[in-house]
C-alpha cells in the first residue's frame, strides 16, 4: 500500500497533480532563475526566459482545451439522446396534399422588440423600421418607441423590451438588423406559413401563434399534425392541388363576374368519398387571417345551410324509383298547378302536359316531382332522406358542418316541397355526401379528406338504394345533360360522358320567395357515368348565391344557365388530372337520336 505524506509531491502517485506546495517550488526555480539573469547583466535572457514561460502557459492551456474538445466529439453520447429531443408544443408537421405539395408548413419567423431608453432618434427608427415592415402597427411601433405611457418625470427603464410586431422572415429580419440602429432585440418565434395564399384557405384552415388548430384541416387534424411534427413527417390530406386550383379559379372567375354573394364548389370521388377539391368564395389570405373580413373566413361548403332546390330531385327520383312504387315510364299530369293546401306549386318549363318520370326529370318538373313524392308516400320520403343524411348534419372531420333545417312535422306541403328542394335547408357538404352514395352504387359513406394509400379500401358504409337504382340514375343524369336542363354543361366538357342536375332555388327575401330571379343556382354533376358502379367516378357540385343578369345568359339566372358551364369548364379541367380520357363520339357531334326509355333503367322491373 503506498502511503501518502502531504509535503511530499512524489508521494501522490505517477496519476496525481502536484501539489500546490510543488508548484510554488517550480515557480520560485523559475523566479531564481530570472533574478540571475539579471544579476549577470543579460536582460536578453531574462526577456527570452518571460516569453518562454508565458508561451508554455498558452500552449498548455490551447492542449487542455483541444483535448477536451475532441474527447466530446469523439466519445460524447449525447446522440443517443436525440430521440429524446421532443419539438417545442407549437411545432407543427407538414400538410401535403395527396401527392405531397406543400399545403402549411411551419418556418422559422422574428419578433422584434425595442429598447426605447437606447434609441435617440426616434423619427428616423420609426421611418427605417416602416422602410422594411411596412405592415408593423403604426399605433404600436409609437407605442414601443416612446416607451408605452410613462407617468411624468418617469425615465424609461433601460432594460426593458417593447414589442413591435412579429412575422419577421430571416430576410426581413436581416434587413432590419442591417441598419445598426441601437435598441433593437429579435425573438425567434413559432411561425406557420402557407404558401398557397389563399388557395384551399377553407379547407386548409389555420393555426394559432402558439400551434393550435383552429380552423379547416388544421384543426380537424391538429392531433395528427402534432405527431407528424414528433416523427419529422407530414400529414396528408386527400386534396390533390390541382384540382384545388383549377376549381377555384373556375369559381372565383364566374363568382366575380356574376357579382354573386357567396359560392361553393366541391370534387369528390364517390367510390372513395375523397374530397379532392373545396373552394368556398369569398375566400382570404391564410397567411393574414387576423386581417380578413369575418364573412370571407365562413367555409359555406359544411357552415352554410341554403334551400337547394332542383337538385334535389336526384334524391326524390332514387327514393321513387328505389321504392318499386314508380319506374321511368311512370306518366304524371302537369298541364296545371298543384293545388295543396295554401299552397300552389308551379313549373317554370314543364313542357307537355303529360310527362313520363324521366322526363320529369330532364325538364325538372316541380309538379311532376311532387305528384310523384305524395304518391310514394311521406313514409318513405322520411326513410329514405334520413338514408341519404339530409336530416343530420353532414359526417365530417371538419368541425364546419351544419345542421340541416327542417319541418317540425311531415305534411302533404312538405313531402310535395321538399321533393323539389324547398322546405328544408342543407349544407353543400351534405348534399355532396347524400348524392354520392347514390351515384356510386347505392352506399352511403361520409366524405372524407382522409387521403387513402393506392390499394386502400375506403371506409365502410351502409346500403341505401340498391345497384340497379344507382344506375337508373346515372343514366337518367346523363341524359339531362345530352337532351335537358344540363346541356350547357355537357357543351363544355365535350366527350367526358357528364351527367347533372341543375337547380334554381327561388331565394326568400324578407320572409317571402322573391320571384324577381334572385336564385341559388346550382349544378350537380357526375363523370363518367359510363364503366362498372364500382369504379372510379367524380363528382362536381357548383353553387352561386344570388348571381346578377348577365347577357350571355339571356338574363336568366337559373343553375341550367349561371352554374352548368362552370361545372363544365371545371371537368374539362380536372379530367386529365383524375386520368379520364376523353372520348368524343359521333352521337355527340352530329343530331341526337330519340330518346329509348328501355335503356334508361339499371334493371327490367
Amino acid at each position: 500500500m503506498t502511503t501518502v505524506d502531504p509535503a511530499d509531491p512524489d508521494s501522490l502517485g505517477v496519476f496525481s497533480w502536484p501539489s500546490w506546495r510543488g508548484w510554488l517550488s517550480n515557480l520560485g526555480f523559475l523566479e531564481r532563475a530570472f533574478n540571475r539573469a539579471r544579476a549577470s547583466g543579460k536582460v536578453e535572457d531574462d526577456v527570452r526566459l518571460r516569453i518562454f514561460f508565458v508561451m508554455a502557459m498558452f500552449a498548455a492551456a490551447f492542449l487542455a482545451l483541444a483535448i477536451g474538445a475532441s474527447r466530446a466529439a469523439l466519445f460524447s453520447d449525447a446522440d443517443k439522446h436525440k430521440a429524446g429531443l421532443a419539438p417545442t408544443r407549437a411545432a407543427r408537421g407538414d400538410l401535403v396534399d395527396r401527392n405531397g405539395e406543400i399545403l402549411a408548413m411551419d418556418l422559422i419567423r422574428y419578433g422584434l422588440y425595442l429598447r426605447p431608453a437606447e434609441i435617440t432618434d426616434k423619427a428616423g427608427t420609426r421611418a427605417a423600421i416602416l422602410a422594411i415592415a411596412p405592415n408593423f402597427s403604426k399605433a404600436r411601433l409609437d407605442t414601443a418607441l416612446n416607451g408605452l405611457a410613462l407617468a411624468a418625470g418617469e425615465r424609461p427603464d433601460p432594460t426593458k423590451e417593447y414589442y413591435v410586431g412579429g412575422g419577421l422572415t430571416p430576410v426581413l429580419k436581416g434587413r432590419l438588423h442591417d441598419l445598426a440602429l441601437p435598441g433593437f432585440d429579435f425573438q425567434e418565434e413559432g411561425g406557420r406559413f402557407y404558401p398557397l395564399g389563399q388557395t384551399g384557405a377553407h379547407v386548409i384552415g389555420f393555426a394559432s401563434n402558439d400551434g393550435v388548430g383552429q380552423a379547416g384541416a388544421e384543426r380537424a387534424f391538429d392531433g395528427p399534425i402534432r405527431a407528424a411534427a414528433a416523427a419529422r413527417g407530414s400529414q396528408p390530406l386527400s386534396i390533390d392541388l390541382r384540382v384545388q386550383g383549377a376549381l377555384q379559379d373556375e369559381l372565383e372567375t364566374a363568382a366575380q363576374h356574376f357579382q354573386v354573394k357567396d359560392a361553393v364548389g366541391m370534387v369528390v370521388n364517390v367510390r372513395t368519398g375523397e374530397i379532392l377539391g373545396m373552394a368556398s368564395y369569398p375566400a382570404f389570405d391564410l397567411n393574414a387571417p387576423g386581417k380578413a373580413d369575418p364573412a370571407a373566413m365562413v367555409n359555406h361548403v359544411g357552415a352554410t345551410v341554403y334551400e337547394p332546390g332542383s337538385v334535389f330531385k336526384v334524391f326524390t327520383l332514387a327514393m321513387g324509383l328505389d321504392t318499386g312504387l314508380v319506374n321511368v315510364n311512370t306518366v304524371f299530369n302537369v298541364c296545371s298547378p298543384l293545388i295543396l293546401p295554401g299552397q300552389i306549386i308551379h313549373d317554370y318549363d314543364k313542357g307537355d302536359c303529360s310527362l313520363p318520370l324521366w322526363q320529369v326529370f330532364t325538364h325538372s318538373s316541380n309538379i311532376g316531382a311532387a305528384k310523384m313524392a305524395i304518391q310514394v308516400g311521406g313514409d318513405h320520403e322520411d326513410k329514405y332522406f334520413h338514408a341519404f343524411g339530409l336530416f343530420d348534419k353532414a359526417p365530417s372531420e371538419l368541425v364546419e358542418s351544419a345542421r340541416p333545417l327542417t319541418t317540425k312535422r311531415i305534411t302533404e306541403n312538405s313531402i310535395a316541397t321538399m321533393a323539389f328542394g324547398h322546405d328544408i335547408s342543407v349544407s353543400p357538404l351534405a348534399i355532396a355526401t347524400g348524392m354520392s352514395s347514390i351515384l356510386d352504387g347505392g352506399i352511403y359513406r361520409p366524405l372524407t379528406l382522409r387521403k387513402l394509400e393506392p390499394g386502400q379500401a375506403p371506409a365502410p358504409g351502409r346500403r341505401v338504394i340498391q345497384a340497379s337504382t344507382s344506375r337508373t340514375m346515372l343514366n337518367l343524369m346523363r341524359l339531362n345533360a345530352t337532351d335537358g336542363t344540363g346541356r350547357f354543361a355537357d357543351a363544355q366538357a365535350r366527350g367526358y360522358r357528364l351527367g347533372g342536375k341543375t337547380g334554381s332555388a327561388t331565394k326568400i327575401i324578407n320572409g317571402h320567395y322573391n320571384h324577381e330571379g334572385i336564385n341559388l343556382a346550382s349544378f350537380a354533376a357526375i363523370f363518367p357515368i359510363d364503366g362498372p358502379l364500382d369504379a372510379d367516378r367524380y363528382y362536381v357540385l357548383v353553387m352561386m348565391d344570388e348571381p346578377h343578369r348577365m347577357p350571355e345568359t339571356g338574363g336568366f339566372t337559373t343553375g341550367g344557365a349561371v352554374s352548368a358551364p362552370i361545372a363544365g369548364k371545371i371537368v374539362a379541367r380536372i379530367a386529365p388530372f383524375l386520368g379520364v380520357r376523353r372520348v368524343v363520339t359521333p352521337a355527340e357531334t352530329g343530331p341526337r337520336p330519340p330518346v329509348d326509355p328501355s335503356t334508361l333503367s339499371g334493371d327490367e322491373r
